[in-house]
């Protein structure tokens, strides 16, 4: 029989993997594809514009609670803008943009 402890640990574990945010390219991407503000954002998640800003650019990342409702909004922007959360995919990264001019 399973260790009771170590199936909590488990389901711990996999519960931490929904609460990922996605790239910072990709959180401009569902905002702009809402036609949502940084200051709608902001206002939504109970911080200041530029807390959403610094998320964006991705020099720093929410705390809880605004953690939660930010993924939480990030999340349903997914579901209704499908094409801008793959933003992500196939654009180059800075370090592969300057690669190229050496």
């Amino acid at each position: 029989m399973p260790d009771p402890d170590r199936l909590k640990q488990v389901d711990a574990l996999l519960d931490g993997l929904d609460d990922v945010l996605p790239p910072p390219r990709v959180r401009v991407q569902l905002r702009l594809a809402a036609n949502l503000t940084q200051q709608e954002i902001a206002d939504a998640v109970g911080v200041k514009r530029l807390a959403v800003v610094r998320w964006e650019l991705g020099k720093s990342h929410p705390r809880r609670p605004q953690r939660d409702a930010y993924i939480h909004l990030l999340k349903r922007l997914a579901e209704r803008f499908p094409e801008a959360a793959k933003a992500d995919e196939g654009m180059p990264t800075p370090a592969s943009e300057s690669r190229g001019s050496g």
